[in-house]
C-alpha cells in the first residue's frame, strides 16, 4: 500500500512558519533581519539556509507564489502560468529566444528537470585563465560540489532511459559519440516525467523541499508575492530593500510597500532580475558593466519520427547526454554543444514545433512517436559570442536583448547536422530540424544536404533557453565585474550577489549546482562577517 505524500510546506504553515503573502497585505509594512535575500532560487533557497545555520535572523523576497506539491497536479495550464516568469512566455526583446525561467517559491528547482553537472573543468579553466577567478578550480570547489550535492540528493539515476533519452544513447553509441547518464536531485523519485511543471511527490530535492523549510524552521521569513524594487543606498551602503506587494496573480502592484532594514543584503533574483535591480537602485557602475555579457545556452530542437511509440512525456525527463560536441574545440574556437532531450509534453510541444493549421496538427497527431534532441549552445568563450544585456523598460521591468550573429548559427548548422544524425542512426524515419515552417526529411543524406543550406536567422530559426547566467559576472577586476571573488559588490559594502548573475560566461551545463555550490562557499564565509560585524 502506498504511504499517503505529506506536504511539508503546508506542514510547515501549520506549525507556525513566518510567512506572509504580501497579496493580502492592506498596509505598509517594515520588517528588520540581519540578511535580506532577494529570490528563493538556487542561490536565495541556498544561502538562507546557511545564514539560519549560522543563527542569522533572515527575510526572504519571493515574487512569485508559495506551491507546493498538494498544489502539483501535471498540469501544464497551471504550471506555466503559476511558477513561470510571464506565464512562460518571456523572451528576448526582438521576439527571437524564448526564455523560460521559474517565478515561485524555489525558482528554478521547483520547475527544472532535475539534471545535475558539476561546472565543466573546462569552463572554470578558462575563467582562471581569461577572467583572473582564483580559488574556484574544479579542487577548489569540490567540497562544495559534495556538500550541495548531498544537500540536494544528487544520485546516479538507477533506472532505465525513457525511449527518449534511449534513443540519443542508441544514436550516439551506434556513431561512436561519448555520451553519458545523466545524475539527478531526487530521493524516492516516481518516474512520472512531470518535473517541469512541479513534483507531486516532493521527490525533487528543490529549495521548496529542502533548504527553505530548513531556513524558516529555524524562524527565516519569507515573503511571497512580494517584487523587489530597488536598494535604497546611502554612500557605499544599502540602508533598506524596497518592495511592494502583488496582487493574487503576482502579476500586478496591489500598493502595499515593504521595506526590508537589515546588515547585508544579498541579490539572488536570477540572472535577469538581479541585473535590473541593480539598474533600478542606481548601484554604482562606473565602468558600464551591469547587464552586459548576459548569457544563456541558446537552444535549438530536432524532431525525430520513430516508427514506434516514445510517449516522451512518460519517465525522467532528462538522464542522457552527450558532451561529444562540447569541448570539440578550443575556447576561442567555434562554438561547442552539449546534447540532451526534452520532455515531449503537448503544450510545450505545439509552442515548439513550427508551422501553423494543418501542417501543424500533423505532427501533434504524432507526438507518440516523436523523439527530440536539443543542443545547448556554449555562448561566452569567444570574441564574437559576448551574450546579452539586461536594460529596463519605461517602467522599470527587465528587458533582454541578445543578438544572434553568423558564429552563434554556425554552431546552430552543425548542431542541427549532429542531432540529425544521431536521430537517424537511432532509427527514425524522418527527421525535422525545428526551423521555419518545418520541413522534414527522410534520410540523412537529404537532410545534411538541407541542413547545410538553411537559412538561419532570428524568428525563423526557434530557438530557446532555459538556462540565463551571467549580467553582474565575479572577478578582481573592478573594470570588468561587478562584484568581487567575495560575491560583494565592487562598490558598495554590504550588498552580495548570490546567483548565475556571477557567471563571467555560460558554463556548458545545466547550472543548479554549480550555483549552489559556489553559492555554499561564498554565503560560508558571508555569515561569519556578518556574525562579527
Amino acid at each position: 500500500m502506498t504511504s499517503p505524500i505529506v506536504d511539508p510546506i503546508r506542514a510547515g504553515l501549520t506549525a507556525g512558519w513566518k510567512v506572509i503573502d504580501a497579496s493580502r497585505a492592506t498596509r505598509d509594512t517594515t520588517l528588520e533581519a540581519d540578511v535580506a535575500i532577494v529570490g528563493t532560487g538556487a542561490g536565495g533557497g541556498t544561502a538562507a539556509e546557511i545564514f539560519a545555520q549560522a543563527g542569522l535572523s533572515v527575510v526572504m523576497i519571493e515574487e512569485g507564489p508559495l506551491r507546493s506539491s498538494t498544489d502539483f497536479h501535471m498540469h501544464e495550464d497551471e504550471a506555466y502560468r503559476d511558477l513561470y516568469q510571464d506565464e512562460a512566455a518571456r523572451r528576448t526583446t526582438d521576439h527571437a529566444i524564448g526564455v523560460l525561467q521559474g517565478r515561485c517559491v524555489g525558482g528554478g528547482t521547483t520547475v527544472n528537470w532535475t539534471s545535475s553537472f558539476r561546472t565543466p573543468a573546462a569552463t572554470l579553466d578558462h575563467w582562471h585563465a581569461e577572467w583572473g577567478i582564483d580559488g574556484f578550480g574544479s579542487a577548489d570547489l569540490a567540497p562544495w560540489f559534495e556538500h550541495a550535492e548531498a544537500r540536494v540528493g544528487v544520485v546516479a539515476w538507477a533506472q532505465a532511459p525513457n525511449a527518449n533519452n534511449a534513443a540519443l544513447a542508441l544514436g550516439a553509441e551506434r556513431l561512436g559519440l561519448a555520451h553519458g547518464s545523466i545524475r539527478r536531485n531526487v530521493r524516492g523519485c516516481w518516474n512520472l516525467g512531470y518535473c517541469g511543471l512541479g513534483c507531486p511527490t516532493n521527490a525533487k530535492q528543490s529549495m521548496l523541499v529542502t533548504t527553505i523549510p530548513a531556513a524558516l524552521a529555524r524562524g527565516a521569513t519569507l515573503v511571497t508575492r512580494a517584487r523587489a524594487l530597488r536598494f535604497d543606498l546611502r554612500g557605499e551602503r544599502v540602508r533598506t530593500l524596497q518592495c511592494r506587494a502583488m496582487d493574487a496573480s503576482g502579476t500586478v502592484p496591489s500598493g502595499a510597500r515593504i521595506t526590508v532594514r537589515a546588515r547585508a543584503f544579498v541579490s539572488a533574483a536570477g540572472a535577469i532580475g538581479t541585473p535590473a535591480i541593480l539598474l533600478r537602485s542606481g548601484a554604482p557602475d562606473p565602468y558600464g558593466i551591469t547587464g552586459l555579457r548576459t548569457f544563456l545556452h541558446p537552444t535549438v530542437v530536432s524532431v525525430g519520427q520513430m516508427p514506434g511509440p516514445v510517449d516522451g512525456f512518460r519517465g525522467a525527463p532528462q538522464s542522457v547526454y552527450s558532451d561529444a560536441f562540447l569541448d570539440s574545440a578550443a575556447p576561442g574556437g567555434p562554438i561547442g554543444f552539449k546534447l540532451e532531450v526534452p520532455p515531449i509534453h503537448p503544450v510545450l510541444a505545439a509552442i515548439t514545433l513550427p508551422g501553423h493549421g494543418e501542417r501543424h496538427a500533423m505532427w501533434m497527431k504524432r507526438l507518440p512517436n516523436l523523439q527530440v534532441v536539443i543542443a545547448l549552445l556554449r555562448d561566452g568563450f569567444h570574441p564574437q559570442s559576448a551574450g546579452g544585456r539586461v536594460r529596463l523598460a519605461g517602467d522599470g521591468s527587465p528587458i533582454l536583448d541578445y543578438a544572434l550573429n553568423d558564429y552563434v548559427f554556425d554552431g546552430v548548422r552543425r548542431a542541427f547536422a549532429a542531432m540529425a544524425r544521431i536521430q537517424f542512426a537511432a532509427g527514425a524515419n524522418h527527421v525535422m530540424p525545428v526551423h521555419g515552417a518545418g520541413q522534414a526529411y527522410a534520410s540523412g543524406a537529404a537532410a545534411a544536404k538541407a541542413i547545410a543550406s538553411l537559412d538561419l536567422a532570428p524568428r525563423i530559426t526557434p530557438i530557446v533557453s532555459a538556462h540565463v547566467m551571467g549580467g553582474a559576472p565575479f572577478g578582481p577586476d573592478p573594470t570588468r565585474a561587478v562584484v568581487g571573488l567575495d560575491g560583494r559588490h565592487h562598490q558598495l559594502a554590504n550588498l552580495y550577489v548570490l546567483d548565475a548573475s556571477l557567471f563571467p560566461t555560460s558554463i556548458g551545463a545545466n547550472p543548479q549546482i554549480s550555483i549552489e555550490a559556489i553559492t555554499a562557499k561564498l554565503a560560508t564565509a558571508l555569515a561569519q562577517r556578518v556574525r562579527l560585524v
